[in-house]
């Protein structure tokens, strides 16, 4: 009786404690095991003793049972009551949580209780796979804690219904059986278990950037785990999703995204089909877009509009470009004669059939004789600029046969020309040429002059008002000619060289213009003058000769022992012999190089990507992750994989959505310079993605990225011969790049790449640089600011431009190098820089820095430009310290000093050097004894004071 006394009150309170918790949810990252308040029945759980803890029912509002245990025995000393509950799954978590509601009655509040009343209670679990365990040895049990309730309640609490329900939460960690037992245990309180609840923690399915992450069950310590994601229905990954689940169920750091494929747009975290009229061709594009003008789409999800009838749309051409048709005939077709040529022109044709990339091609047809029997002209013409292609309307034909009638077909196309079943239009122009002077007789010659008659033309195109006779010495048509006219049917050409070969051509001048020149005739003057006075330039060829040798040498001596410097090289003057140019089929060049095409020349610069670039299909190409961004867009990582070649790593420019054509024009250009270089020093373009978006340049992968932060990242790791061999790579592609007539602008340590085995490669191709008034004086370009401290003082003040303002660059890239990638110039602003150079100031060498190697540097920032060496003569310097490294060991701090030269370390010391044989030997040219004993000098005092003329009549190499 005084059991059911206690207990009542807690009994007769369970309604109105639960009646306000029945209706419980649960967060979304929380999975529950058990829930004792959702058991449809008898929780069934065990208790020992059996008048322990007791199983009662009580009625929700909603008159729904639930179940409850409880226990007071508070009478007894010494109580051990244990309830255990059934066996829970695990469900593969590895930490799980607990959530006990219960009350607990104040033991001050109940009279006649003894001592050993207690206001807490014991919780223990026990891991399991057996799910039908009948007993459990206390001892085998854990103990999670001991539970003390915030507030208990009293006789009084219970009759005005304030009585508050305690709730306690714990954990347990690190399971690894299937499933486990809880356990509680009273030793002598008054309790009601009024819920418990078990379960673990998620991170839920979720669906970010298009990327759906499934359910993600906790770890047991506090470590995110990384989750990939998959791209929802209708979309691919453009960077890897990925997400971390926490270990409190949370999703942290999002990385990378997935995109809507080519059709879909994204709308609510789902991938929905165009609509029909609109259009999205590329994963990259963010929204679907009307169909341009000619264009439609029947259907939704469509990524292209289709074209309507007789428009078409060229492979190259932007999906977001209107249809277009090709265009109608050139109009206004005219033609001039002009001496063996004709000229050509046109008019645009009325209508260009909405494009702008009309060129023009030039058929042509010739008729000799009957009108009826016409061929094709062949390729004796010569058309220019050309024949096909052109992008001006006016071409110049030449090489026509006289007397001939010739037809030219006008065509103009476009670049949806060729889609087009249809006839291209054009317009024709038809010319008759005059007849050709075809013989010539020779008549008499002497030794400085030669008589010549011919006979006119057959049939000429008119009255013959003149004759023209041109003339040059044989072999040399392209140096030099000479033009005669006369109205007579011979002449006399005076004031030839006795003994020489000469050839003429004739042709008429008529009123309908000029003919063709007659054949060439190869007439020789008399000998007779030569022969008597025999031939007087032997001895002097001689002379030159042997003067050419001693000269060489005496300029050597002069180097060594009168200035003291060391002759690592010849400087020779780049100005203005550098700037000699020849011109060779329209192109200019220097003398034995391969000239560089500056894509600005062509008319269009989209044929300069096309004839230095190759075209790469997208589908061969993975981007795997950024690495960088630039100002069109962002720079990746990847792989290509070309058919019938290997897989290669590859680095990936892209141009940016919402480009306009001139940026488009802008990003290509640096792949129509780069696509002409061809040596192991300057990067390596593979190809560019231009017929479909986006944009990219495709180049050789390297791996330690640019130079200036590959240094300063290893500072003090590479030895000095490894640090010369990287700046021989970079003055080798230098080299390469002055032979083609590139002028780079920008070398910095910043623009020369690294790849994994430590070649240097030069980069960044394509800029356009403009001086800036500020105060800083910079160089802008479209990737930011040049510095004034890498720029030459002769393009900072005139803008001059040449590969010795590069070598002046090159010297800083030196510097940068030595010094392990430190600024240049330190914290001087650039109007200090430039008032120190011009005052004489130089960068002084770096910590380590061989006394060598700062004085290459020093000549490459010789303030006369012509005075710099060039870049061949740079690499044969470092070949030759690379060869001899003993060289390098002479630091710059430790170098001996003569005036303002550095003694060079590697050259023979003068003092030693006695008589001129010894100084002949110790350069190792003995072979010229001889020369300089007969010659006179047979001291080491004579050669010094060697006249000087001899010097500037040299033509070193």
């Amino acid at each position: 009786m005084a059991l059911h006394r206690w207990i009542y009150p807690l009994l007769h309170t369970l309604h109105f404690i639960l009646s306000s918790d029945a209706a419980r949810t649960y967060p979304a990252n929380e999975v529950t095991l058990l829930d004792s308040m959702s058991a449809p029945g008898d929780l069934g759980w065990v208790a020992y003793p059996p008048e322990g803890w007791e199983e009662i029912s009580v009625m929700d509002e909603r008159n729904t049972p639930m179940r409850t245990y409880q226990v007071c025995n508070v009478m007894e000393a010494y109580q051990n009551n244990w309830l255990r509950t059934s066996w829970i799954p695990r469900d593969g978590a590895h930490r799980i949580y607990i959530e006990i509601k219960f009350t607990l009655r104040d033991c001050n509040s109940l009279p006649g209780v003894p001592g050993t009343c207690k206001e807490t209670f014991n919780i223990y679990y026990y891991e399991s796979n057996n799910s039908n365990l009948w007993y459990i040895k206390e001892s085998q049990y854990i103990k999670i804690d001991t539970i003390a309730a915030d507030e208990s309640f009293t006789q009084v609490d219970v009759g005005d219904r304030v009585m508050k329900l305690n709730t306690e939460v714990r954990d347990i960690g690190s399971l690894t059986k299937k499933g486990f037992y809880l356990a509680f245990q009273d030793v002598g309180a008054c309790i009601a278990l009024v819920s418990v609840r078990v379960y673990y923690k998620k991170c839920p399915l979720t669906i970010r950037n298009l990327a759906e992450f499934p359910d993600r069950v906790t770890e047991g310590d506090s470590s995110l785990v990384e989750v990939r994601g998959s791209c929802v229905n209708n979309s691919e990954e453009y960077d890897v999703p990925k997400m971390h689940c926490s270990a409190d169920g949370g999703w942290l750091v999002p990385i990378g995204r997935c995109v809507c494929k080519p059709g879909y747009e994204e709308k609510r975290d789902i991938c929905q089909p165009c609509r029909t009229g609109f259009y999205k061709a590329s994963s990259l594009d963010a929204y679907c877009m009307k169909c341009p003008p000619h264009s439609y789409s029947h259907q939704e999800g469509s990524s292209q509009c289709t074209c309507e009838k007789s428009y078409f749309r060229a492979e190259t051409d932007p999906r977001a470009m209107p249809c277009t048709r090709p265009p109608t005939a050139p109009e206004n077709p005219m033609s001039t004669t002009n001496e063996t040529s004709i000229t050509l022109e046109w008019s645009p044709p009325r209508n260009s059939g909405g494009r702008n990339d009309i060129t023009y091609d030039v058929h042509c047809k010739k008729c000799v004789g009957d009108p009826r029997e016409c061929s094709l002209c062949g390729s004796g013409l010569h058309f220019i600029p050309r024949q096909f292609g052109l992008t001006y309307t006016k071409v110049l034909v030449t090489n026509l046969l006289p007397h001939t009638n010739y037809t030219f077909d006008l065509e103009a196309l476009n670049g949806v020309s060729e889609l087009s079943p249809s006839p291209n239009q054009y317009v024709s122009i038809n010319v008759t040429t005059s007849q050709a002077v075809n013989v010539i007789l020779k008549e008499r010659k002497s030794k400085d002059s030669i008589t010549l008659a011919w006979q006119g033309p057959d049939h000429a195109n008119g009255l013959i008002v003149e004759y023209e006779v041109i003339y040059y010495e044989k072999n040399q048509k392209d140096q030099n000619y000479t033009v005669l006219k006369t109205k007579s049917n011979s002449m006399t050409v005076d004031g030839l060289k006795p003994g020489t070969t000469y050839v003429f051509r004739v042709r008429a001048h008529t009123s309908g213009g000029h003919g063709t020149y007659g054949g060439e005739i190869e007439l020789e003057t008399s000998q007779e003058d030569m022969l008597a006075i025999g031939d007087p330039n032997q001895p002097t060829i001689m002379a030159v000769s042997v003067a050419g040798g001693i000269v060489l040498l005496i300029f050597l001596v002069t180097c060594f022992v009168v200035s003291g410097r060391h002759c690592g090289y010849i400087k020779a003057k780049q100005d203005p012999d550098e700037e000699k140019l020849q011109f060779h089929h329209g192109q200019v060049r220097l003398p034995g190089s391969r000239t560089y095409v500056h894509p600005h020349t062509y008319e269009d610069p989209n044929q300069a990507v096309r004839d230095f670039a190759k075209e790469i299909d997208a589908s061969c190409i993975r981007i795997e992750r950024v690495i960088g961004a630039g100002e069109f867009g962002e720079v990746c990582s990847g792989r290509l994989k070309l058919p019938g070649k290997r897989e290669i790593y590859v680095a990936i420019k892209s141009l940016k959505a919402g480009y306009s054509e001139k940026q488009r024009r802008d990003f290509l250009s640096e792949a129509s310079i780069m696509g002409q270089f061809d040596n192991p020093n300057i990067i390596h373009l593979e190809g560019v993605v231009t017929k479909c978006k986006p944009v990219m340049i495709i180049t050789e992968y390297m791996e330690n990225g640019s130079l200036d932060s590959f240094l300063r990242k290893r500072d003090g790791q590479f030895t000095v011969i490894q640090l010369v061999g990287m700046l021989r790579g970079i003055a080798s592609g230098m080299k390469y790049l002055s032979d083609m007539n590139y002028i780079h602008r920008d070398l910095a340590a910043r623009n020369i790449l690294v790849n994994s085995n430590f070649v240097c490669k030069v980069s960044d191709f394509g800029l356009s640089r403009v001086l800036e008034d500020d105060p800083e004086a910079a160089y802008t370009t479209r990737g930011g600011k040049i510095p004034i401290r890498w720029t030459a003082p002769e393009a900072i003040a005139y803008r001059k431009f040449t590969s010795a303002s590069d070598v002046w660059s090159y010297g800083i890239v030196m510097w940068e190098v030595m010094s392990y990638g430190e600024r240049p110039y330190w914290e001087m602003s650039n109007q200090d820089v430039i008032k120190a150079i011009d005052e004489g100031y130089r960068l002084p060498a770096p910590m380590d820095c061989p006394a060598v190697l700062h004085q290459l540097m020093l000549d490459c920032w010789q303030k006369a430009r012509g005075d710099r060496p060039k870049f061949g003569q740079i690499v044969n310097i470092l070949d030759k310290l690379i060869r001899n490294p003993s060289c390098l060991k002479t630091l710059a701090s430790d170098a001996a000093w003569s005036g303002n030269s550095l003694q060079d370390p590697c050259t023979p010391d003068s003092s030693t050097i006695t008589t001129v044989d010894e100084w002949l030997d110790g350069i190792k040219m003995g072979q010229y004894k001889e020369n300089f004993a007969s010659a006179g000098y047979a001291t080491l005092d004579t050669v010094v004071y060697i006249n000087s003329r001899y010097l500037t009549s040299a033509e070193l190499e």
